[in-house]
């Protein structure tokens, strides 16, 4: 069977609750790369029921399906092959409804540049106060206050995988104090490593908090209300993992109660954020709308990824496909299914 043959017996959906402009780079990029592939693109999960049933290939991100995942895949009978677009594949690999024969993917190895610029531009605004400054300009009030520094600081980071061995030479080149919380035993730019099972005891000497760490059950609510109340009080906690690696409730009460001098979230457990939830009115906490990989090369670095996975998966080259997160039983080809 020729290319275009394969091509055609194939439906690619992409989820992608992205701004316009970078959907349509994932598109044009897919297309161009694959002519004769059905592809069809949506901007969000409940838009995608018209195209489920003929799906054999979904990408997306597990943040971006939201409640809707087990709905995603249990309407999709003929999957065989999930892409995400990030590191992270909860939502996604973890969901009951996702049929043991559905391969899973995922893109690692992109993200340290834009997570790290993340990471360092929330670190620098709780640091210099900028809310404050910009809600002193549109008050037209003239303020001042001393600053806090990162120079001489000691941030601790909570998952230390590709994402942190980037992130930590920019923090050493601040001159900060550098401490993975993981398994690992040493890593390049870390003054040195605790074991998670050190957590609340390493928390009481850190100045900045940094969240990098993957979503599982065993990672659900790791920073509880124990980890925070050993927080120093004048400390900054950064979460750009998941949401659900933090006990909001928890954070939110330590927040009212000034127990620490503030905080950045960029992901949340449930997203977008609820219009009433109390974070948005807190004026210690700082909210990006879950932006850490979502720049303006995010498609042009991603698109050549997915459609190489994409040409091994049409070949039936299992062993070529790159960054399997879950390999699935051997996908079989749609003329194959019933």
């Amino acid at each position: 069977m020729n290319a275009s043959n394969l091509e055609s017996e194939h439906s690619l959906l992409m989820i992608l609750q992205v701004p316009d402009g970078i959907r349509q780079q994932y598109e044009a990029g897919v297309r161009k790369a694959f002519p004769g592939l059905n592809l069809h693109v949506v901007a969000d999960a409940a838009q995608a029921d018209p195209y489920l049933s003929r799906a054999t290939v979904i990408v997306t991100h597990g943040p971006y399906l939201g409640a809707k995942a087990d709905h995603i895949f249990s309407n999709a009978p003929r999957l065989q092959w999930v892409q995400g677009i990030g590191v992270g594949v909860d939502n996604i690999a973890d969901r009951p409804t996702l049929h043991p024969n559905v391969m899973v993917t995922n893109i690692h190895g992109t993200q340290g540049v834009p997570m790290t610029e993340l990471a360092l531009s929330l670190l620098l605004s709780l640091a210099r106060k900028l809310p404050r400054s910009h809600q002193n300009k549109l008050d037209h009030r003239w303020e001042r206050w001393p600053s806090r520094l990162l120079n001489g600081k000691t941030i601790g980071i909570l998952g230390v995988g590709s994402i942190a061995e980037t992130l930590a030479p920019a923090c050493k080149a601040l001159g900060m104090q550098v401490v993975g919380i993981g398994s690992r035993r040493e890593v390049p730019s870390f003054d040195r490593m605790v074991p998670r099972t050190e957590l609340v005891s390493a928390v009481a000497e850190f100045d900045y908090f940094l969240l990098l760490v993957p979503y599982s059950v065993q990672t659900h609510h790791i920073v509880d209300r124990q980890v925070l109340a050993a927080m120093k009080p004048e400390a900054f906690l950064v979460n750009i993992a998941r949401g659900g690696v933090l006990d909001e409730d928890a954070l939110l009460d330590a927040l009212r109660e000034r127990k620490l001098g503030g905080a950045a979230l960029d992901v949340f457990m449930n997203e977008p954020l609820p219009l009433d939830h109390p974070f948005w009115d807190l004026d210690n906490l700082i909210i990006t709308c879950h932006q850490g990989v979502v720049h303006e090369d995010v498609a042009r670095v991603n698109v050549p990824i997915i459609c190489d996975n994409l040409r091994h998966f049409l070949a039936q080259d299992w062993q070529g496909m790159r960054h399997v997160v879950r390999p699935g039983n051997k996908p079989l080809q749609p003329s194959q299914q019933a």
